[in-house]
C-alpha cells in the first residue's frame, strides 16, 4: 500500500450558501470532492476521510426545535444529532466515491464506519461554548433568536456573520481506532470520525455514555492520524494556502512553513479563531506527535498539492 494519507473535509465545504443548503446541493458538492480524493487514490495513495458536520448538526437541532414547538415531538438530543449528521453525510461520501471509482475502473471499496470519541467530562469548553454551528445570520436575527431562546450562545464567525456556538472539548481518544485501522490493512478507503466524531466520556472499563458537544473535527482529526500512524495529514478549508496578514494590503500566501516558524506566527495572532487557528493547532499537534507533514489547502487542490505543488505544506524543520 501507499503513503497513509488523512483527509478532512470542512462541512462548511459542503453547503455553498444559505440558498444551496438542500440535501441535494450537498450531494453535489460531496461529489465534487470525490472527484479530488479519488485523484489521490489514482496517484497510488492510501487515503482516510474525515468531515466537519458545523452546519448541518446546526440544521438537524433546528428541525427538531421547530418540530417541538410546532407539534410536540420529542427533542433530540445534540449527541444524537452529531450522530446522525455523521452517518449522513458519511452515506453521501462513500456513495460518490463508490460511484467515481467505478467511473475510472480504481479496485477501491469504501466503508464508513460511525465512530465515537472520549472527551472528558471535566472540559472547560462544557462552561466556554465555542463551537460555532449551523448557518450565518445577522445580528439582528441572532438577538431576535437569544431573545427567544436566551441559553443560546452567539459569536461572530470570521466576518460571515452570527452563528450558534456549543460546547466543543477536546478529542483524548478515537474508541474505534482499531476497527478502522483494520479496514485500511484491508485496502478500504475508510470515512471515519465524522463531524468530530460522537462524543462520549468513559463510565468505567470500556464503557461509554454520550454527552451533547460538537468535536473539532480538525483536532479529531489530527488525534485520528496519529492513532493510525498516517504519515501525511491534509486538512482542507476555502483558500488554496494559508496566508499571513490575511485581508490586508501585505497579505502573503505561505507555500512551506516549520514548525517553529508556525508556532511564532500564532503568537503574532496571524490566524483568526473561528477559522484558520484551530487547523493550526491541530496540524502542530499532529507534527510534534508522529507526522510527517501537514498540507492545509482547498479541495481542488488536493491532486497537486499531495505532490508539493499547491496549498501550505507544514514540516518538521
Amino acid at each position: 500500500m501507499g503513503e497513509l494519507v488523512i483527509v478532512a473535509i470542512g462541512g462548511n465545504s459542503l453547503v455553498r450558501d444559505n440558498g444551496r443548503d438542500s440535501i441535494a446541493d450537498q450531494y453535489e458538492a460531496v461529489c465534487e470532492t470525490a472527484i479530488n480524493i479519488a485523484d489521490m487514490v489514482e496517484q497510488g495513495f492510501q487515503v482516510v476521510v474525515t468531515h466537519g458536520n458545523g452546519p448541518q448538526v446546526g440544521f438537524a437541532m433546528r428541525r427538531c426545535e421547530i418540530a417541538h414547538e410546532v407539534s410536540g415531538m420529542p427533542t433530540i438530543p445534540l449527541v444524537n444529532c452529531v450522530a446522525d449528521t455523521q452517518g449522513g453525510i458519511g452515506y453521501q461520501i462513500q456513495q460518490a466515491l463508490t460511484n467515481e471509482f467505478a467511473k475510472r475502473g480504481i479496485a477501491k471499496k469504501v466503508a464508513s464506519i460511525i465512530t465515537q470519541v472520549e472527551v472528558s467530562k471535566e472540559d472547560p469548553n462544557f462552561q466556554n461554548p465555542t463551537k460555532p454551528v449551523g448557518s450565518f445570520f445577522t445580528l439582528e436575527q441572532a438577538e431576535a433568536m437569544k431573545a427567544e431562546h436566551p441559553d443560546w450562545v452567539f459569536i461572530e464567525d470570521s466576518g460571515r456573520g452570527y452563528r450558534r456556538v456549543v460546547p466543543s472539548p477536546k478529542p483524548i481518544d478515537i474508541v474505534e481506532k482499531e476497527a478502522i485501522r483494520s479496514l485500511i490493512e484491508a485496502g478500504y478507503v475508510v470515512i471515519a470520525a465524522g463531524g468530530g466524531g460522537i462524543p462520549v466520556v468513559k463510565t468505567g472499563e470500556n464503557t461509554y455514555d454520550g454527552i451533547d458537544a460538537v468535536i473539532d473535527k480538525d483536532f479529531a482529526t489530527s488525534l485520528l492520524a496519529e492513532q493510525i500512524d498516517a504519515q501525511t495529514l491534509i486538512i482542507t478549508t476555502g483558500v488554496p494556502q494559508v496566508c499571513i496578514h490575511f485581508g490586508k494590503p501585505e497579505q502573503k500566501a505561505l507555500e512551506q512553513i516549520t514548525i517553529e516558524e508556525t508556532k511564532q506566527y500564532v503568537q503574532e495572532e496571524h490566524f483568526a479563531k473561528g477559522s484558520m487557528l484551530p487547523k493550526i493547532e491541530a496540524s502542530l499537534s499532529f507534527l510534534e506527535h508522529r507526522g510527517s507533514r501537514v498540507i492545509i489547502t482547498n479541495p481542488e487542490s488536493l491532486k497537486d498539492a499531495i505532490v508539493g505543488k499547491a496549498g501550505t505544506h507544514i514540516v518538521k524543520q
